[in-house]
């Protein structure tokens, strides 16, 4: 693992003060430091208000500033979820209020060599499929129309494949999509308004099937720690899955700018272990010094994703799952804030 540079002193097993996190989490390694430097800005972060953006707009903002350039990173989002203006403008991003929903506030946006797309609904969009197609299908296709002369990254799901078995290592890029629910159909959906654009306007696009990103307050580990945590049962009746540190997502989503191409690019991102549930809990057990209660039996199958080529190609994630594991269970021990966003990784009828 690379050093973990701390941004202020550690406390109780932490990498940083607990009121650094965000900072630590958007630390730019080198390789993200050498894509940025061949790419051209301004860089605009669509939808940067929910869980990731902030930390892909700083580490694009600290990348450019460390190479000693002065181009624009601008967070564009309603503002209205997670992150406020202030979380980023404080660290030099600049913000800019839009409903991406509307169209005519999408043509006004300013133009952009370099497109990160992060907008996308989840949450409560099994009772509300309006909501689902509007911002899922319809958002994407207008971006992409929009910027059809930039590069785009856009960020999916690694719930676009189907439910593969342990033992096979998880599904590649080459994996034939086939979603299970209306959540993730309206994933392939919004891949398709990428691809569409690819085909038809030489746009080049990247898409990010991310299957998990981890971070101290979000994230399937935060999950199964907070249940451990709290005396509940653990069900691992899906029995396994994938994470990756939120950091190292973030920085092979950027690197995945070389990538980006004509037709559009899957890029699977997430960590090389086949995790099982079962033996997660039981390792936070260890860490809050208590028993876990587990119940169901593991079903043969689950979301699982290989990034053998991301590996290949990036270098595998450095932080590793007991680092995670360590770092998750210190942040709780102490009280530490989370999101409040239980990931639904147990859900089997892709219902969110």
């Amino acid at each position: 693992m690379r050093a973990v540079r701390s941004l202020a002193p550690a406390t109780g097993g932490l990498p940083c003060a607990p009121d650094a996190i965000d900072d630590f989490l958007a630390e730019p390694p080198p390789a993200v430091l050498a894509t940025v430097a061949r790419t051209a800005g301004p860089f605009l972060v669509l939808g940067a208000g929910g869980k990731i953006g902030l930390h892909q707009s700083v580490m694009l903002q600290r990348a450019l500033r460390q190479l000693g350039r002065k181009d624009r990173v601008i967070a564009v989002s309603r503002f209205s979820t997670l992150r406020d203006r202030a979380a980023f403008e404080r660290r030099g991003v600049e913000t800019l209020a839009c409903d991406l929903a509307d169209a005519p506030a999408v043509s006004a946006l300013p133009e952009a060599p370099t497109i990160f797309f992060l907008a996308g609904v989840k949450f409560g969009t099994a009772t509300a499929p309006a909501l689902l197609r509007a911002i899922n299908v319809e958002v994407p296709r207008r971006v992409a129309e929009r910027y059809a002369r930039s590069h785009i990254v856009a960020y999916s799901s690694g719930c676009v494949y189907p439910f593969v078995t342990p033992a096979s290592g998880g599904a590649t890029e080459a994996t034939p999509v086939s979603p299970v629910g209306e959540y993730a159909a309206s994933c392939v959906a919004r891949e398709a308004a990428f691809t569409e654009a690819a085909a038809q306007r030489g746009t080049p696009v990247a898409l990010i099937r991310l299957n998990y990103a981890i971070e101290f307050r979000y994230g399937v580990l935060v999950d199964i720690a907070q249940t451990v945590f709290s005396g509940r049962p653990v069900d691992v009746t899906t029995g396994f899955c994938n994470v990756i540190w939120q950091t190292d997502a973030v920085a092979d989503s950027i690197q995945a700018l070389a990538l980006a191409g004509t037709p559009a690019v899957p890029v699977n991102i997430t960590g090389p272990e086949t995790l099982s549930v079962r033996e997660l809990a039981l390792r936070f057990g260890k860490e809050f010094g208590v028993t876990p209660q587990i119940v169901g039996q593991e079903a043969g199958t689950a979301w699982l994703n290989n990034a053998s080529r991301a590996h290949q190609l990036f270098g595998p994630p450095p932080t590793s799952v007991e680092q995670m594991i360590h770092w998750i269970a210190a942040w709780l021990k102490q009280g530490g804030e989370t999101w409040g966003k239980p990931t639904g990784f147990e859900k089997r009828d892709g219902r969110f």
